[in-house]
């Protein structure tokens, strides 16, 4: 029973270091920081959970089409970061979290406030499974493949793009990136990444409801990314694993983990900007500065 809930918790948190590896693709890289990044966990998860309950569609077709069309809608509703920038930003992307979240609690359609239920397990060689290790090494590849887009993007020019307009996107657009297709880019391929989140995590539960992605799950997500260090990829991991563990270590916080988040969020803000393990963050200068030492104490003693 115990090692259940242990395995349960793990597969949770391979899914939140997929979820804060995408939202780092948008935030981190490309300087659009959005607080509306649950509305694409939830898209990708109604999606799945629609194509296999109402059409009975197969689960990995409903994995696919749930990554594609979140892609899709993610790319439209991007657009708005044409037109405003900073703070605006942050409340459009707020905004778009609100609707999304009230299209599926008052359509009939995608059942209301009640949900969807009886949402089918996955199937692979005729196997059918929920939970239990399986999945748990779903939830990692896919973790996995986010991880390795994430590096593939940061070593090619779209990479070298976002970053630029990170740092200054007047600045860039005189250079010759084009600020809005960058952005564009940005939204599509995070939100297809947290759309794959979502069917997991939908087929992991079967059952979806509206209030699984509300406001407060993006705070939660952008807290694991500035606290773990923003524009790495080693700080998005590192946020999620502790974000999610230090709730379940320590129950007595455990009713008040969005408050512990939002708390979280001003203090690293205040003090550590640019996380635990970001770039320029006091830990990694520790941690680079004893690697350097050691690696010259090793030398020598080599010579």
């Amino acid at each position: 029973m115990a090692g259940g809930y242990f395995l349960t918790i793990l597969i949770f948190t391979a899914m939140y270091i997929s979820l804060a590896l995408s939202l780092n693709i948008l935030t981190g890289y490309a300087g659009q920081v959005s607080l509306g990044h649950a509305a694409f966990l939830g898209i990708g998860a109604y999606t799945s959970a629609v194509l296999t309950v109402r059409y009975e569609t197969p689960f990995w077709v409903a994995f696919l089409a749930a990554i594609l069309l979140t892609g899709l809608i993610g790319t439209f509703l991007g657009l708005p970061s044409l037109r405003v920038r900073h703070d605006f930003l942050v409340l459009a992307t707020m905004g778009i979290n609100f609707v999304v979240v009230s299209v599926f609690k008052y359509v009939d359609f995608f059942g209301g406030a009640m949900g969807l239920v009886n949402i089918p397990a996955p199937t692979l060689f005729g196997i059918t499974f929920r939970g239990g290790i399986p999945y748990f090494l779903l939830t990692v590849a896919y973790a996995l493949f986010t991880l390795l887009i994430c590096w593939y993007l940061s070593k090619t020019w779209s990479g070298l793009a976002f970053q630029t307009i990170r740092n200054d996107e007047d600045a860039a657009a005189s250079l010759g990136v084009n600020p809005a297709r960058y952005k564009i880019y940005a939204f599509g391929i995070s939100a297809a990444l947290a759309g794959g989140v979502g069917s997991l995590y939908a087929h992991f539960l079967g059952s979806v409801f509206p209030d699984n992605f509300v406001f407060v799950e993006s705070i939660g997500m952008l807290s694991m990314v500035i606290f773990g260090g923003i524009g790495t990829l080693r700080g998005p991991i590192v946020g999620a694993i502790l974000l999610r563990l230090i709730p379940e270590l320590l129950r007595f916080i455990q009713d008040y983990r969005f408050t512990f988040y939002g708390a979280l969020l001003v203090l690293m803000m205040l003090f550590q900007p640019m996380g635990l393990l970001g770039n320029e963050s006091w830990l990694w200068r520790q941690i680079t500065r004893w690697f350097r030492a050691s690696s010259h104490g090793g030398k020598e003693t080599t010579q």
